[in-house]
């Protein structure tokens, strides 16, 4: 199989391999051999080619899932070949290309080396400066740690493959993965709240007609519970006869830190039958995980609670988010201070830090989309209480947003004619570029009914070509941008946003845009101090350091470079990525505009802190600045001549 290495395929102990300690029968090759006995034949089938060594993923979907969940897999796992495949050729065309259609930080590294293959390259296993691994130096025992001087490591072959040859690379796989959209319906039965289902139907009859017996299929989407009745229903229309495993492993990303969500889970969750081959196919996708996830981190369940775990994380989260936002409402009307409710509460250890942020309300394809999927699960079992309780989330949610927009135009007199309003921040939350249900986009036609002169537009993140033609595409009712006659003006950078601008809202919390030192939690702060020393040396292993050590060594010498020299590739790994055709439309853009549609285009570029001195300066009065993320030290942007409103405060 082209781009695998001899050694392409797992150890035969796939099918004995647990999937929590103790959890599963197929911890013991003699239970397993017990569970087999007294199966249907089609049932012995499947259980017989799960047994087989996986050497072959597909996933069905190139977006903000697929992608980065296909790139991690095969970065951790160089002797399987995984393919993501999706009809849309100029999703697959940026995939394959240097315009990755999505931006997440470190996603662009992952994916040269699996996508690309990488050189053969030397290092030196001692830290630079071994003052900072004090514990190395004064430890009695140092030799205890076993480690080579020099460690050299081999050329990988390419094992990520982009494709829009759908039918084909399904029919090669071992496992096949359905990452595709499941939005809120918008219209017929359960519009507004209940799941679409469309893509993924259409998906699952696809994998249907061309998976391989014995293939297992995963919902990596979110969706419904008892969605696998679905997919199970549908291989027995198409395959009636063959028997196929379905799995639920549902995605706990978070934007803008997607790829530490992949490389270091907390959790897996891997839901299947309780079936002797639905244990067998758990472990089948647990082996593939357990490269480089601690099988203690690896849980299983039955399907329908994986895929309902799913919805509830999402729903509580938002839930958090909700309950903080509520208190904002009342500390703007006591004088209290929300941040300070925030860290007195959340020191409770029975409550905690998290996601008690108070701001202009969550966004995002995730928190809403699964509340109201919850909702309509519960009112759909005759739980009106329980679905109004959930749905309160979404109302609180709204409620603050629109709340904050109102502030705006009240503080301008109750009239926006005339004067230049800038927004800093376009995507729903900071380091991505995913904008889907961003506050800012409903804040922006609020302020819009208002009829300022300009709206102006700022987002280090998301290029000013995507911007415009989303809001194009979005806000139909009437002239929304400039060059059509109206007042929105995107631009690429803050000073040029700002100038002359009467009030400023900061709709993201983007470090670039603080004046103050970020605040960061116990754990983040623990995280950090763990991460920025060398970290070398790596324990000796017959196979050499493993993927993850490789590639916490090439983010520290990023972030060390001594010179200019190699600046993106410190280890010399990398080889060069593939050439665009001569009418990349991606080029194009970059050549005439310096932007580019993809969703990296913006990861080179330079971030640093706005000066907030200058833009107040070049501010028309009355100089507003309406806080939406808590970000801003009200104190030293008085001194500068800007009055401040923040949320609860």
């Amino acid at each position: 199989m082209p781009g695998l290495g001899p050694n392409g395929v797992f150890a035969d102990d796939v099918s004995t391999a647990p999937t929590t300690p103790g959890a599963s029968s197929t911890s013991s090759p003699m239970l397993a051999a017990a569970d087999i006995e007294g199966l249907s034949q089609a049932v012995m089938h499947a259980v017989q080619d799960m047994i087989r060594p996986v050497t072959n993923i597909c996933c069905v979907g190139a977006g903000y899932v697929g992608g980065p969940t296909a790139a991690v897999m095969a970065y951790q796992n160089p002797h399987l070949r995984v393919t993501v495949v999706d009809k849309n050729e100029q999703r697959i065309r940026r995939w394959n290309s240097e315009h990755l259609p999505i931006y997440e930080p470190g996603l662009g590294d992952i994916v040269r080396i699996a996508r690309d293959g990488s050189r053969k390259f030397q290092f030196t296993n001692e830290p630079v400066d071994q003052c900072q691994r004090p514990h190395l130096l004064n430890f009695p025992g140092r030799n205890f740690l076993q480690h080579d001087a020099q460690i050299t490591v081999p050329a990988r072959l390419p094992n990520l493959f982009f494709s829009t040859q759908v039918g084909e690379c399904i029919r090669e796989a071992d496992i096949v993965l359905i990452a595709v959209n499941t939005p809120t319906k918008m219209k017929g039965v359960g519009a507004g709240s209940a799941t679409d289902m469309t893509s993924f139907e259409a998906v699952a009859s696809e994998v249907a007609q061309h998976a391989r017996p014995g293939a297992i299929i995963v919902e990596k989407s979110t969706v419904p519970c008892r969605t696998a009745d679905l997919v199970k229903n549908t291989m027995a229309v198409h395959r009636p006869g063959i028997h196929f495993e379905i799995l639920s492993n549902p995605e706990f990303l978070a934007a803008g830190t997607a790829m530490k969500d992949l490389m270091y889970p907390d959790r897996v969750l891997i839901g299947s039958s309780p079936t002797p081959s639905g244990r067998l196919a758990s472990a089948a996708l647990a082996s593939v995980y357990a490269a480089w996830v601690p099988r203690s981190r690896i849980l299983t369940t039955n399907v329908y609670s994986s895929e309902l775990a799913k919805l509830v994380a999402n729903s509580m989260l938002a839930q958090r988010i909700s309950s903080i936002n509520s208190i904002s409402a009342i500390c703007e009307k006591t004088g209290a201070n929300v941040d300070e409710i925030a860290a007195s509460i959340g020191s409770d250890p029975r409550i905690g830090d998290k996601f008690l942020k108070a701001g202009i309300g969550f966004g995002g394809s995730c928190f809403k989309k699964d509340i109201l999927s919850l909702v309509y699960l519960a009112e759909s079992l005759g739980l009106h209480e329980v679905g109004e309780y959930w749905r309160q989330v979404i109302v609180m949610n709204e409620y603050q947003r629109d709340r904050f927009s109102r502030r705006v135009i009240a503080c301008l007199n109750n009239t926006l004619a005339g004067k230049k309003i800038t927004l800093l921040g376009y995507a729903f939350k900071a380091n991505t570029s995913d904008t889907r249900e961003s506050p800012a986009l409903e804040i922006i036609k609020t302020l819009l009914v208002e009829g300022p002169r300009e709206i102006a537009i700022f987002d280090p993140c998301c290029n000013p070509v995507v911007v415009r033609a989303e809001i194009k595409a979005l806000v139909r009712d009437q002239p929304a941008l400039k060059e059509d006659g109206g007042p929105i003006e995107v631009y690429s950078t803050a000073d040029e946003a700002c100038a002359s601008s009467h009030a400023i809202l900061i709709t993201t919390e983007f470090d670039e845009f603080r004046n103050t030192s970020k605040v960061i939690s116990k754990d983040e702060a623990a995280s950090l101090a763990t991460k920025s020393p060398d970290p070398r040396p790596f324990q000796h292993r017959q196979n050499g350091p493993t993927e993850t050590e490789i590639l916490s060594l090439h983010k520290y010498l990023l972030g060390n470079a001594l010179t200019a020299e190699n600046v993106d590739d410190p280890l010399g790994r990398y080889v060069p990525e593939p050439a665009c055709e001569s009418d990349c439309p991606d080029c194009g853009l970059i050549k005439t505009s310096g932007y580019s549609t993809a969703g990296n285009s913006g990861e080179g570029r330079p971030k640093t802190r706005l000066d907030w001195h200058k833009i107040a300066f070049n501010m028309n009065k009355p100089k507003w600045l309406f806080d939406g993320k808590g970000i801003i030290n009200v104190e030293e942007m008085s001194e500068h001549g800007v009055q401040v409103e923040s949320v609860g405060r």
